[in-house]
Order: structure tokens, then C-alpha cells, then sequence
């Protein structure tokens, strides 16, 4: 079956984001590779070859790819408000606890609460800037 995995363009701060996730999800990465561990590390400014160039994380049957900006960009990366992580929890407490860890730090946009479709839902932007809807289907 196919599967969209969502990743992500940090600017410059991908490890400190995914250590904060990891914090909220448990587990393990799959991987985190730098810079400098790359073929082209000859290419990579000293200051960057620490710098994370991908990184793979499993949270439950999903998994969340990121990297920092490649060197030649000079870190800068423009966020946008074109998408959103979505966490579908197991149940109520579950996504009320997922919900106030993301937030913290971030904005609310969209408190937890019961909708007119059935799911207990909410959205915010995390203190990376990540927009992510938290979810819990009734049903």
C-alpha cells in the first residue's frame, strides 16, 4: 500500500525539532546522517558539516523525513503554511497529551474539542513553526 511520508526543510535546526518530537513520541530514528558523513563532504563549509542532511523517524505506522538546508542555500528556508502534520491519536488523553506537548512554546490556532464531523480535534503551530492537527476519530 502506498503511503505519503511528510519531510521537512529545518532552517538550520532539525535535530533540536526532531529530539523535540522524539521527546513527545518515543522511539527511535532510523537514521540521522550529517554533512559531513555525506560523499560531497569536501563541499560542505566546516561550519555546516555538522548540520543534519536527513534524518527518518517512525511514529507509529507513519514516517517523518527532514534535513537542514544544503550549504549553498546559506540556512535560509522559507516557511510556509502549506501543510500540516497529522497525528491521529488512540484516544482522548492521548491527543489532549500530544496536543499540549506540541503546543508548548507554539500557538494555538484551533483548541481541542469535539466537531460537528465526529473527531475530537485541534490545531496548532509548534515552536518550529510546523503546523500539525491532532486527532481523534470517535467513531
Amino acid at each position: 500500500m502506498a503511503t505519503i511520508h511528510p519531510y521537512i526543510i529545518f532552517p538550520g535546526n532539525t535535530e533540536a525539532a526532531f529530539e523535540f518530537y522524539r521527546s513527545i513520541f518515543g522511539g527511535e530514528f532510523n537514521g540521522m546522517m550529517r554533512f559531513k558523513d555525506s560523499p560531497e563532504k569536501d563541499k560542505v563549509s566546516p561550519e555546516y558539516a555538522d548540520k543534519v542532511i536527513h534524518v527518518s523517524y517512525p511514529i507509529g505506522d507513519s514516517l517523518l523525513m527532514a534535513s537542514d538546508p544544503p550549504d549553498k542555500w546559506n540556512g535560509t528556508v522559507q516557511q510556509g503554511n502549506n501543510f500540516h502534520l497529522s497525528y491521529n491519536a488512540n484516544n482522548e488523553a492521548d491527543a489532549d497529551a500530544k496536543f499540549n506537548a506540541l503546543s508548548a512554546g507554539g500557538t494555538v490556532y484551533m483548541p481541542m474539542g469535539k466537531t460537528f464531523w465526529g473527531a475530537y480535534f485541534g490545531m496548532l503551530k509548534d515552536k518550529f513553526g510546523i503546523q500539525w492537527m491532532v486527532n481523534y476519530d470517535q467513531r
